[in-house]
């Protein structure tokens, strides 16, 4: 009895579903697309700046070698002065924070409508991280899912009335390995550790790198001291 020797028999079927191509093509943009539309958009600042700054002139010729205009070309000039300019504005920000024009900025800006959630939560994201009112540098252990399991994360508020919950309960941000994303528990304050050992910027570096990065056991800045039980 002869066989059918079709070449769909030894091929295997999920590698033809379109399906998976198609997840595989939207799970690469996502990936892709936020880099490409970042690099795009500082491409086109430091152009447009160097357009406005005419210093570095180069004759265009034709083919008989008369000028038919000129080229400016600045040599990435933009690009410094961007720089210079985001420098200067945190160095004057860090001064008049609180004066009354910072403060009238920011409260036209909370209160333009479609400008204010994309502007307080950049604002919130980047203070967390790296502004006068951090909120992640409280790393802690957390015991959530058994009593032998572990996860390192950040106690980010202490103050969970807010939800009608016991104050007893504190909020922990748990970040995931290599993705800006992550999970927040509350929890009770029995389960969760704080981390003295270790400075929170080496525990965010080794949460987000799934724990394969060396600590190299650095202290903590006095800032960032926790106090230990």
């Amino acid at each position: 009895m002869e066989k059918n020797f079709s070449v769909k028999n030894y091929l295997p079927k999920e590698r033809f579903r379109w399906k998976k191509i198609v997840q595989y093509f939207l799970q690469g943009l996502l990936i892709i697309a936020p880099i490409a539309i970042t690099g795009y958009a500082i491409f086109w600042v430091i152009t447009t700046v160097d357009s406005w700054l005419p210093i570095f002139r180069e004759p265009i010729k034709d083919v008989d070698g008369r000028v038919i205009g000129h080229e400016v070309k600045n040599y990435g000039l933009g690009f410094v002065l961007i720089l210079a300019a985001v420098i200067t504005i945190g160095y004057l920000s860090s001064f008049f924070i609180q004066s009354r024009l910072f403060n009238l900025f920011d409260y036209w800006l909370e209160k333009t409508p479609g400008v204010k959630f994309i502007y307080t939560s950049t604002r919130d994201f980047f203070e967390a991280f790296a502004g006068d009112k951090k909120r992640f540098n409280k790393a802690v252990l957390a015991n959530v899912f058994s009593d032998d399991v572990w996860i390192i994360g950040f106690l980010t508020d202490e103050e969970m009335q807010k939800f009608e919950m016991g104050a007893d309960k504190v909020a922990v941000y748990v970040p995931q390995a290599y993705n800006f994303a992550g999970q927040l528990y509350i929890l009770p304050k029995e389960k969760v550790k704080r981390i003295n050992s270790i400075s929170s910027g080496q525990v965010m570096k080794y949460a987000v790198t799934g724990g394969v990065v060396d600590l190299d056991g650095e202290g903590k800045d006095e800032k960032d001291a926790l106090p230990k039980k």
